[in-house]
């Protein structure tokens, strides 16, 4: 019997359980407590399920008008076929009762086949959820049975070179490869197939995509990890032939440099390549397979040249319509293709969702700069793709290029891209075949942009005879398929639009990695993960993409414990002589592989992520020790990008680089110690975290505190804020080192000095101490260097910098922290599973300066927690919604102490000074 569950309460469930399963359809309408969402793995309806122990997970919903419903005798099924999870019958799994939960695990593995659905239910308190499904993906790699293949072999197999190569590649070795094959089929129960491509892939059925998103699959290090995608495709696999199709692109797999075009770096794991295994399963019961080998074919397509960072340039006239269709056949330009050796990286299913349009953006308004040059304004900076329509004749060339504000002249300026005609052009050029209206939208590249200048076409009543004609520019905004977990408003328009502006960052580098910029470097950037954890959170369900983070960090972690900057590590940053540079090496980047982790089992709950990342951390932490100099650790970057009186950006200039690393080694030591509490690690671990963590606390004291004056190093607000959050202030010093801060504040007249790692402390500290009153004003600021200073420049996306600065990155989410206090300050939501009194939600909102009213919403593990307060003299009426399964604490305004409640709505009234 299930430990914690007595056997009256197991009987007692046992016969509800049963009489539930009795009723018709509907008749539980008025039962308490009814299970809803259901993921597995965190994915809702999964294909693709490749472990034998996949985590189960639900909600619960109750009636409205209830209070404290907490989750109470459950069971989860899992069954063979939908009928008999309707009979209520788990022939392939049944959990038993279990008390209190919303989630689940098999303690041993379950017998799951390969590509093949599964259908789960939940029951709580003899109320059954739908049934949902998944399918499962290649259980066991053994079962794969797909070759490599490919147009080409690769220069050397196996070899991977890394950063800035500069042989350039010339352009008949550029245009991207094709491949088909066909097969016959009877009567077909079932098809499902897994599929790689190297670095991109797109697969047709008949002519028809198998999928709508995009860049698939996610970038990985791909010398140790390769994800696969899987799609049942059974509605597109006809009675008798049928062919398959496969486009391919060279993503972050094979970032090549060709002359003219930008590129941020040129390395390679080996020329494009993928890898299919498709399993038939037949009426009368047989499986048939159809895999990737030496049989099939492969022909050059329309591709001539796809760069993640450089564009890319379709020329229709090669086409060959209906060539991934039986309808045709000609042979003329196929050969077969190559067995190639496979990659060196683990194949496995992809566990993060997948990228597609989201949105939509249409011109708002065309000028023409100079004669015969346009350019399109599509009113938004995003990440996504330029979607234009054009006709005109056969041979015609269209140029496009993107960016993100126009030079002086009007024109095309790709200085925030590190781009233009010195370093190469960030362009597409779409060759058109003649055939009526084409539509251009690249394939196998996204950009950051908001701006299009085309060259080579005009609008309609500009045409020139023999040229084309722009019929439509639109674009689309593309990202990782993350559903959404936050609304925020409130009184203050300015609040509001820097909650977009944030927004619209967080979503625009939210691609198969967390990226820091969508167009000039493209990659996952360390330090964001854990400082920006809650602007994404608020934002977004990003658990598998947190779960995924700790992967990417494993396989790039080095040998001696070092955790590059990046992730994976595409580029080295490296110097002549081989060691390091800063950008390589921070610990404020490298931290992440504990402070990340930590903040994700902190939002989530589970602590699966905190096992997968442990190891990793107690490196990491060793490596950081093997650095330290009496405890200090003085190397990397800093503060990135603070804001000194000269305006030059960078390195930190106004905190030193040691003692912003030496709080985050003290931050990762303090981390150690808490995950190995959760899991329950042996005690000697958990002590030598502590004695570690105490002795640098102290060191970083002697070193950065001046007792004369009550604060530390060069007295910014950097250096301030991080001993503050992080609670190392000698005691009794912490009111003089918070004075110090908001003094620091104020001297720049409330504008932000603190840089990307800075003022994420800057927001906890003044939160934590109850100044929310000073970030309100940091907030407000128009006239210096913040979030309004950025809009009134234009900005639509956040900066890189926070002056705005044009010839940096004008879509970049590291400076994001503000919205951890639009969410938390004013809305007053916090998430915490590692909350010492069992309190995961608090709601305490803060209603300063001249806010009077707001509305804000957060869905976390259990449910949305909503709250909204409105200031009517000096009264708060406050009212707020705990989601089914939750317990929280309440802080109102003007209160004494804090409330703790349960589920249900609740209406407060507070007061205001």
């Amino acid at each position: 019997m299930a430990k914690g569950i007595s056997r009256r309460m197991a009987l007692g469930a046992a016969s509800a359980l049963a009489g539930a399963a009795s009723l018709p359809s509907g008749a539980w309408a008025a039962a308490s407590v009814r299970p809803v969402n259901l993921r597995i793995e965190w994915l809702t309806a999964p294909r693709g399920i490749d472990t034998r122990r996949p985590r189960f997970r639900w909600e619960i919903v109750a009636p409205e008008g209830a209070r404290d419903v907490m989750p109470g005798i459950s069971r989860v099924i899992v069954a063979s076929s939908e009928a008999a999870v309707n009979r209520r019958q788990g022939d392939v799994w049944d959990s038993g009762l279990q008390k209190g939960r919303l989630d689940t695990q098999p303690k041993t593995p379950l017998k799951l086949a390969s590509h093949t659905p599964y259908y789960w239910a939940v029951v709580t308190d003899g109320q059954w959820s739908e049934a949902a499904q998944f399918v499962t993906g290649v259980i066991d790699p053994s079962e794969w049975q797909g070759q490599w293949i490919a147009a080409k072999t690769d220069p050397v197999p196996g070899t991977h070179v890394r950063g800035m190569n500069m042989v350039l590649t010339p352009p008949e070795e550029t245009v991207l490869p094709i491949f088909r094959t066909d097969f016959d089929a009877g009567k077909v129960a079932r098809a499902v197939v897994s599929v790689t491509g190297l670095g991109h892939f797109e697969l047709t059925v008949n002519g028809k995509p198998v999928t709508d998103s995009l860049l698939n699959p996610g970038w990985t290090e791909y010398d140790r990890t390769i994800y696969y995608t899987t799609y049942d495709v059974t509605k597109l696999v006809n009675t008798g032939g049928n062919r398959l199709g496969v486009w391919l692109g060279n993503g972050m797999y094979n970032a090549e440099r060709v002359k003219g075009r930008k590129t941020k770096f040129s390395h390679s794991y080996g020329k494009p390549k993928f890898s299919l295994h498709l399993s038939l399963f037949m009426a009368d019961g047989s499986v048939k397979r159809i895999v990737s080998d030496k049989t099939w074919q492969v022909s050059e397509g329309p591709i001539l040249f796809s760069s993640i960072f450089g564009g890319e340039d379709v020329d229709a006239r090669r086409e060959r319509p209906d060539w991934d269709t039986l309808a045709d056949t000609t042979t003329d330009g196929w050969r077969a293709a190559l067995e190639v050796p496979a990659p060196k990286g683990r194949l496995r299913a992809q566990p993060i969702p997948q990228v597609r349009q989201h949105q939509r953006f249409e011109t708002v308004a065309i000028t023409e700069p100079k004669p015969g040059v346009f350019v399109y304004d599509l009113g938004q900076n995003f990440a996504g793709r330029p979607d234009v329509v054009v006709r005109g004749p056969a041979g015609a060339t269209v140029r496009i290029r993107p960016f993100e504000t126009p030079g002086e002249d009007g024109m095309v300026w790709q200085r925030s891209f590190n781009a233009g005609p010195e370093k190469g052009w960030v362009e597409y050029n779409y060759t058109l075949a003649g055939r009526g209206e084409e539509r251009f939208v690249p394939r196998f590249n996204y950009h950051g942009f908001r701006y299009l200048q085309i060259e080579g076409a005009a609008p309609k009543g500009k045409v020139s005879a023999g040229q084309a004609e722009i019929v439509s520019v639109a674009g689309q905004f593309c990202y990782t398929d993350l559903p959404q977990t936050g609304r925020f408003a409130c009184s203050d328009p300015l609040f509001g639009r820097i909650h977009r502006l944030i927004e619209r960052a967080v979503l625009s580098n939210a691609y198969s990695v967390l990226t820091d910029c969508p167009h000039r470097e493209k990659l996952g950037w360390l330090e964001q993960n854990h400082l920006n954890a809650l602007t994404v959170f608020y934002n977004r369900d990003a658990v598998t993409m947190y779960e995924k983070m700790v992967h990417d960090i494993n396989d790039t972690q080095k040998t001696d414990g070092m955790v590059p900057g990046i992730a994976p590590e595409y580029m080295q940053f490296l110097n002549p002589d081989g060691s390091d540079q800063d950008a390589r090496n921070s610990p404020e980047w490298g931290g992440a592989v504990a402070l990340a982790t930590w903040a994700a089992y902190r939002q989530y709950g589970d602590p699966q992520v905190l096992a997968d990342g442990y190891p990793a951390m107690r490196r990491y932490a060793d490596y950081l020790a093997s650095r330290a100099d009496g405890h200090i650790v003085d190397f990397g970057l800093g503060d990135w990008y603070d804001m000194a009186p000269d305006g030059k950006l960078g390195p930190s200039r106004l905190t030193h680089r040691a003692l912003s690393g030496t709080a985050t080694y003290i931050q990762v030591l303090e981390t150690l110690s808490k995950v190995a509490m959760v899991l329950k690690r042996p005690a000697t671990e958990i002590a030598d975290a502590t004695r570690r963590h105490a002795a640098v606390r102290d060191a970083f004291n002697a070193r950065f505190f001046k007792p004369d004056t009550g604060s530390y190093d060069r007295d910014s607000q950097t250096a301030n804020a991080m001993p503050l959050a992080l609670g190392i202030v000698p005691a009794g010093q912490e009111q003089r080192v918070l004075a110090a801060l908001v003094k620091a504040v104020r001297a720049s007249g409330n504008g932000v000095t603190a840089g990307d790692v800075g003022f994420h402390y800057v927001v906890r500290a003044l939160m934590m101490y109850g100044r929310d009153d000073v970030l309100f004003d940091m907030l407000s600021v128009t006239d210096r260097p913040s979030y309004g200073y950025q809009l009134a420049k234009g900005a639509t996306a956040l900066t890189e910098a926070w002056n705005a600065d044009p010839t940096k990155s004008l879509n970049h989410f590291m400076l994001g922290h503000g919205e951890g206090w639009l969410y938390g300050g004013i809305g007053g939501i916090h998430v915490d599973f590692a909350d010492a009194e069992g309190r995961v939600i608090t709601v305490a909102p803060k209603p300063v300066g001249t806010l009077t009213a707001a509305d804000v919403a957060h869905t976390t593990v259990f449910g949305e927690v909503r709250s909204r307060w409105k200031r009517e003299g000096k009264t708060i009426n406050m009212e707020v919604d705990i989601p089914p399964g939750a317990k929280a604490r309440i802080v109102v305004p003007g209160a004494k102490a804090a409330r703790f409640v349960g589920s249900g709505h609740y209406r407060f009234t507070g007061a205001v000074a």
